[in-house]
C-alpha cells in the first residue's frame, strides 16, 4: 500500500469500484465499520460526538455513529447540514435514530471524544467560522480521512485543521498524510482497506508514492565486480574542505567503488584527506578528459564562484551530476543553469534562490521544478519530496528532526551520487539515497552528527525491519 492517491485519484478509484460492482452505500458502510472499528480498538466508550458535513465524508460520520451506539457507546450527532437527497450520504443519515446535538463549540467541549466527519481531503474552500470554532473546541479529536481543513494533495492547512490523535482513511493514503503539516496534525494513521479492488490502480495510474525501498532494484556485489563496475564518484572540492570530504566519504560508505576529491584551488586543505580518498589536484578540464569519471557531486563546500564555473563545465561534458549547496546560491534566479543535471538536492532556501518560494504546496514546486529543468528534484525537510520530470514522485517519512545538523546535505549528495554511479536511474538513486540517509538518522539517534551517519548507512536494499 505504498501509493499515495490525490483526492482526484481516490474520487476515481471510488468510480471505478463502484463500476466494478461494489455499490457506493456498501463502500460508506465498510468505511465507517472500519473507523468504529480503529476508534474501539483505541479509546474506552466515553461521551462521543460525531460531527457531519454534507458529503461522503459526513455519510461515513453517520456510519461511525450508528456502529458506535450499538456497541454501547453514549453517541450524539451534530451535521452542518442535510446530505444531498438521493446521495449514498442521505442513506447512511436516514439509518441514524441516536441523539442530535446542535453543531457549535457547546457540543464539542462537552464531549470526551470528537470524531471529525466535517470535510474529506478533496476541501476546495478555507475552514472558517462555525465549523472553526467547533473543532477548535475539541478536547480529543478522531479524523475520518484527514482531520477537516487539510488539504489532502499538498498537506497544507486550509484556515485551520485540528489536531486529531487518530486519522482513519481508506484504501490509499494521500500525500496529505505524509507532507507536513499534515503528517503532524494526523496523528496515528490508519489507512483501512474497505474493499475497493487494487486493480483499479491499473487505471488511475497513480504518480505518487511513500518512499522506501520497494522503489528501487536492489543490487549486491557480484564475484565478477571491481572498482569500477561498481562506480566512480568526483567530487569538486572548494575552500571548505569538510563539506567536499563529507561527499566523498559518504559515497564510499554508499557503495561506489572508486570515489576521488578533485581540487584546483586549496588544495592544502585536502592533504590529509581519509586513506582510500583519491585528491586530484589541478584545472577540472584535465579530470573531464577521464571517461570513467561519469558521476560528480557539485557544490558542498564549493563556493559560489568555483560553482558558476564548474557545474556548466561539468554538464557541457555530459557527466551525471548531483548539485547541491553552493550551486544554488551561484545560479540564484536561473533554473535554466540546471537543464541536464541528473539530480538537484536544494532545501528550501536553497531553492527559492533558484526557483522561487515553495509556498504551501511543497509536491507541486518539486514537480514544477523537476519538469523545468529535465533534473530529479530533491526538496529537503522532514518530508522531503523526490521528483522526476515525468511526473513522478515520492514522499519521504523516516527522518527523524536531528538529522538537521552540518554536514547533513553534503552527506545526502554523496549517497545519491552512490546510487547513480552504481547504475540506478537519477528517481532510484535519489529515492535510495534520501531514504538511507533517513534510516541513518534513525540508527545513529539523538544528538548526531553528520560523521555519525557513515557507519550506519543501511544496505540500498534496504532490509526486513527497516523496510516495513
Amino acid at each position: 500500500m505504498h501509493e499515495l492517491l490525490s483526492p482526484k485519484e481516490m474520487a476515481e478509484a471510488d468510480r471505478l469500484a463502484i463500476e466494478a460492482g461494489v455499490p457506493g452505500p456498501l463502500l460508506m458502510e465498510h468505511a465507517g465499520w472500519a473507523a468504529a472499528r480503529a476508534i474501539r480498538a483505541r479509546f474506552a466508550p466515553c461521551r462521543t460526538l460525531v460531527l457531519c458535513g454534507p458529503g461522503n465524508n459526513g455519510g461515513d460520520g453517520y456510519v461511525v455513529a450508528r456502529r458506535l451506539a450499538e456497541a454501547g457507546w453514549p453517541v450524539w450527532l451534530a451535521a452542518t447540514g442535510a446530505p444531498i437527497r438521493g446521495s449514498d450520504a442521505a442513506l447512511a443519515a436516514s439509518r441514524w435514530r441516536g441523539r442530535r446535538a446542535r453543531f457549535g463549540a457547546r457540543a464539542a467541549g462537552r464531549a470526551d471524544l470528537v470524531i471529525d466527519a466535517v470535510f474529506g481531503a478533496g476541501l476546495s474552500r478555507d475552514i472558517d467560522g462555525v465549523t472553526a470554532e467547533t473543532l477548535r473546541a475539541a478536547k480529543r479529536v478522531v479524523a475520518i480521512d484527514v482531520p477537516s481543513g487539510l488539504d489532502g494533495a499538498s498537506g497544507a492547512v486550509r484556515g485551520f485543521a485540528p489536531q486529531a490523535r487518530l486519522t482513519v482513511t481508506f484504501f490509499r493514503a494521500k500525500p496529505g498524510h505524509y507532507l507536513l503539516p499534515g503528517r503532524t496534525l494526523c496523528g496515528e494513521l490508519v489507512i483501512a482497506d474497505i474493499g475497493i479492488p487494487g486493480r483499479v490502480l491499473a487505471r488511475v495510474r497513480p504518480q505518487t508514492w511513500r518512499n522506501g525501498p520497494w522503489l528501487w532494484p536492489a543490487r549486491a556485489p557480484g564475484a565478477a565486480d571491481h572498482k569500477y563496475s561498481r562506480g566512480t564518484v568526483t567530487v569538486c572540492g572548494g575552500v571548505m574542505s569538510g563539506a567536499a570530504r563529507l561527499a566523498a566519504l559518504a559515497a564510499r560508505r554508499a557503495g561506489a567503488g572508486l570515489v576521488a576529491i578533485q581540487a584546483e584551488a586549496g588544495t592544502e586543505a585536502y592533504r590529509g584527506t581519509e586513506a582510500g580518498t583519491i585528491l586530484i589536484p589541478g584545472p577540472l578540464a584535465e579530470s573531464l578528459r577521464d571517461p570513467r569519471r561519469e558521476t560528480w557531486v557539485c557544490g558542498p563546500g564549493l563556493g559560489a564562484e568555483a560553482a558558476r564555473r564548474a557545474l556548466p563545465a561539468l554538464l557541457a561534458a555530459g557527466r551525471r551530476v548531483v548539485a547541491d549547496a553552493d550551486c544554488f546560491t551561484a545560479f540564484a534566479g536561473r533554473p535554466e543553469a540546471f537543464t541536464g543535471a541528473a539530480v538537484l538536492t536544494p532545501h528550501a532556501g536553497e531553492f527559492a534562490r533558484a526557483f522561487g518560494m515553495p509556498g504551501s504546496d511543497r509536491l507541486g514546486a518539486a514537480r514544477a521544478a523537476a519538469r523545468r529543468t529535465g533534473a530529479v528534484l530533491v526538496l529537503k525537510g522532514s518530508d522531503t519530496v523526490i521528483a522526476a520530470p515525468d511526473g513522478r514522485a515520492a514522499i519521504n517519512d523516516n527522518a527523524p528532526p536531528w538529522l538537521a545538523t552540518a554536514g547533513s546535505g553534503d552527506v545526502l549528495a554523496g549517497v545519491i551520487a552512490a546510487g547513480l554511479a552504481a547504475g540506478l536511474g537519477p528517481f532510484e538513486a535519489a529515492c535510495a539515497g534520501v531514504w538511507r540517509h533517513g534510516e541513518a538518522g534513525r540508527r545513529a539517534g539523538e544528538g548526531l552528527i553528520a560523521e555519525d551517519l557513515l557507519a550506519v548507512l543501511p544496505p540500498q536494499g534496504g532490509d526486513a525491519i527497516d523496510a516495513g
